[in-house]
């Protein structure tokens, strides 16, 4: 019995591979490579796991681009792909998410009928007299005023709810129900609280 255990404690040794390293006048100290190996593979992979940490803001606002792409999308606007614009202007200017992408629906049905006499304002934005370089800048324009951040403007938008802003843009004097449409186009868009409802964590094997 004592000579099988001993058998097996030596082939024990034989099957682990050793690294042999040298401290100082010490030589030969047998160290099983297979050890090292793990505690390093545990070590790359705890920071892989840091570097790709589920980041709820950044999957938030991914949330949002893609639910206003994907209703621009369904209902065939040529304002598909700024979705994230639109999501990270209302984030910098504490605008709704939904709020532009909305207005532009009501205002030129998501760009299929923008101003004709300027270029790029699918927002109606300065009765239709004011044009941009692009969509994007259109989005900034029009995001920055509404969140009461030009200085020129804010007397309007300034601590404002989005009904009141909605009612301040396009006043119930000349559009009845302007805020309302708005507001009904937003919650077709999506729910308000899509970073709590609509964004979870991937899951981790």
């Amino acid at each position: 019995m004592k000579n099988n255990n001993l058998i097996r404690f030596v082939q024990s040794l034989v099957l682990l591979p050793v690294m042999t390293v040298s401290f100082g006048n010490v030589h030969n100290i047998g160290i099983p490579q297979n050890a090292l190996v793990q505690q390093l593979n545990i070590a790359v992979n705890g920071t892989l796991a840091l570097n790709q940490a589920f980041d709820p803001e950044t999957e938030s606002l991914k949330a949002k681009a893609e639910a206003i792409d994907a209703y621009f999308r369904e209902h065939n606007m040529p304002l598909e792909g700024t979705g994230m614009k639109m999501a990270e202007e209302a984030e910098k200017n504490g605008l709704d998410w939904r709020l532009l992408a909305a207005i532009s629906v009501r205002e030129s049905t998501g760009g299929k009928h923008d101003c004709q006499k300027v270029s790029n304002n699918a927002f109606g934005w300065g009765s239709c007299k004011i044009g941009f370089k692009s969509n994007e800048a259109a989005i900034e324009t029009v995001a920055r005023n509404l969140g009461g951040n030009n200085p020129n403007t804010a007397r309007h938008y300034e601590d404002k709810t989005t009904k009141e802003i909605l009612q301040a843009y396009n006043p119930p004097s000349i559009v009845k129900k302007y805020a309302e449409q708005v507001m009904s186009i937003m919650n077709d868009i999506g729910d308000a609280d899509i970073t709590t409802t609509s964004v979870t964590p991937a899951a981790t094997t």
